[in-house]
């Protein structure tokens, strides 16, 4: 789910804004403001998506945007199409000119969420873990498994294990929307690396790692 704050001064646009967003099943609005200067600074780094109309009161909102050191994906709404090509300058992603519709709109976030969904892959691509004073560079797709030990997890792949600190939980949520599941209240698995599943029991190559109870269900939707 992307998450998007809204930046607006005239209520009627922001009201379509809204309705255009609560159609949208993949996002969810975190916040509506009238002035770039009313956005806390936190809530700017945890959004997706900004919806910028750019003649604001107090600060234009390219002006506004300039200011901004890591912004996030940027689509403006506004009524003149004159902005545009300092607007691109500015790396937005796209410009809609008032009144536009909801198609182009949803054309807009489909292209966030396609070009968010590429860059997740590619950060994803590549894990670099630190033990023992030493970085390992790690493919996510050659992991075979992570285990869960006390206050550690063993990160597994075919040609090495490496013992770091973490839990199994934090690692549950990094590799969200990859090929990973948990199975077990000490394990997850990659998926695509299960060579057969016999009764409770997922085979790994040698390596045989239990099903657990309350685990079941959602691993075998996932390898539906």
């Amino acid at each position: 789910m992307m998450q998007c704050i809204i930046l607006e001064d005239e209520k009627s646009a922001r009201e379509v804004l809204l309705s255009y967003v609560q159609k949208t099943p993949f996002i969810q609005c975190s916040g509506s403001y009238e002035s770039g200067l009313d956005i806390p600074p936190k809530e700017l780094q945890e959004v997706d998506i900004l919806f910028l109309d750019i003649q604001l009161p107090e600060i234009n909102g390219l002006n506004f945007l300039k200011t901004l050191r890591n912004p996030p994906k940027v689509i403006c709404t506004t009524a003149y199409s004159n902005y545009a090509v300092a607007a691109f300058e500015e790396a937005v992603t796209d410009y809609l000119v008032k009144p536009f519709s909801y198609e182009r709109f949803f054309k807009a976030v489909t292209r966030v969420r396609e070009q968010l969904s590429h860059q997740k892959k590619e950060k994803n691509d590549r894990l670099f873990l630190y033990a023992d004073k030493t970085m390992y560079s790690v493919v996510t797709n050659e992991i075979l498994f992570i285990k869960a030990e006390v206050d550690y997890v063993k990160v597994v792949t075919q040609e090495q294990e490496i013992l770091i600190l973490d839990s199994l939980r934090n690692w549950k949520e990094k590799l969200q929307g990859l090929s990973f599941v948990q199975v077990h209240r000490s394990y997850i698995v990659n998926t695509k690396k299960i060579q057969k599943v016999y009764g409770n029991l997922i085979f790994l190559g040698a390596v045989e790692i239990p099903i657990g109870k309350t685990y079941k269900e959602a691993f075998f939707k996932a390898i539906e």
